[in-house]
């Protein structure tokens, strides 16, 4: 049987095929300003961050940018992915979490090798000073719209506030939550977003009472502890409830997240036919080309003597690489 050749190869590597049917559950506080999505991974989580083994203060910082970007993707209309990325002078350099329209997840943390971690393990500490990106990127022939800022404040809730009260003037209120439970890595955040404009609100309110409902919402929201955001046990609508009870709130259809790593032979194999002969040489160990996806820690293995003739390439092994609890 013929095998396909590396550049028609998209199938998907060796990693979990896993998703979280309500992973987003938006909701709305009727007749009142405020709006927001309550986002839980559950398992999701731990297939995720388990990928490296990375140690407990790098996989809680990335489990929380995988939860805030989840909740920031599913509140726009695009089609596409949507991406945070952190650059910083710290033990922990770069920071990446990006989540497609359909919710497919994935994200990467890179630790400075003549680094160590500090004593904190607050966001700025690990991550120091540097700028936070946010983007949405819906293909290669549109334009992609991105705004960045200083990272500014102690953990990614504060960064994120700081972004979007400068350069979205959106006024919200975020809680992130991760941490290793008894059943693994979990992940969480809680969004509250003031609305703009009428829209929904009741038109008989006064904009006092409308600062007034926002003020309310603001210190409901911040009694959410990260036990009752990370509690499997714990429906999402029961949360909404415990928090929002007194305002009527009410949930919108929940939206799916799922692990979402896009990498593939064929992706690998077209890059790899751009180099130059001599680049590729040089790529080469014992005629072999290996190439590391950074998101799912999988190898992709080429053989060098057939890249650039890609009516020819074979297909070769691809291995992951084991981390305890992957």
């Amino acid at each position: 049987m013929t095998q396909t050749p590396d550049f028609l190869d998209i199938s998907r590597p060796d990693v979990p095929d896993l998703s979280v049917p309500r992973g987003v559950t938006p909701f709305f506080l009727p007749k009142l300003p405020v709006r927001g999505r309550l986002v839980r991974l559950g398992p999701l989580a731990d297939a995720l961050l388990t990928r490296h083994d990375h140690p407990a203060p790098v996989r809680a910082l990335l489990g929380q940018a995988l939860a805030l970007v989840a909740g920031l993707a599913t509140a726009l209309k695009f089609s596409g992915s949507f991406s945070l990325q952190a650059k910083g002078d710290g033990a922990v350099p770069l920071l990446l979490a990006d989540c497609t329209d359909s919710g497919a997840l994935r994200g990467y943390a890179r630790i400075a090798e003549d680094m160590s971690l500090p004593e904190s393990n607050h966001a700025r500490a690990l991550m120091g000073d540097g700028y936070l990106a946010l983007t949405v990127d819906q293909g290669p022939d549109t334009e992609r719209h991105q705004g960045i800022v200083t990272l500014e404040g102690e953990t990614l809730a504060d960064m994120a506030l700081h972004y979007f009260s400068t350069s979205e003037q959106l006024t919200c209120a975020i809680h992130l939550a991760c941490a290793e439970t008894p059943h693994g890595w979990r992940a969480a955040a809680l969004i509250v977003e003031r609305i703009a404009g009428a829209g929904g609100v009741d038109p008989a309110l006064s904009e006092a009472e409308q600062d007034e409902a926002w003020r309310t919402a603001k210190i409901l929201a911040a009694t959410i502890t990260d036990a009752e955001l990370l509690d499997d046990t714990l429906p999402a609508e029961r949360v909404l409830y415990r928090l929002f009870h007194g305002e009527g709130v009410a949930a919108d259809r929940p939206r799916p997240l799922a692990y979402g790593c896009r990498c593939s032979r064929a992706r690998l194999a077209d890059l790899l036919n751009g180099f130059a002969p001599d680049d590729l040489d040089h790529m080469a160990i014992d005629g072999t080309i290996t190439m590391t996806c950074e998101f799912c820690n999988v190898d992709f293995r080429f053989p060098r003597a057939p890249i650039g003739q890609s009516d020819n390439l074979e297909p070769d092994a691809q291995t992951a690489h084991q981390t305890p609890n992957a």
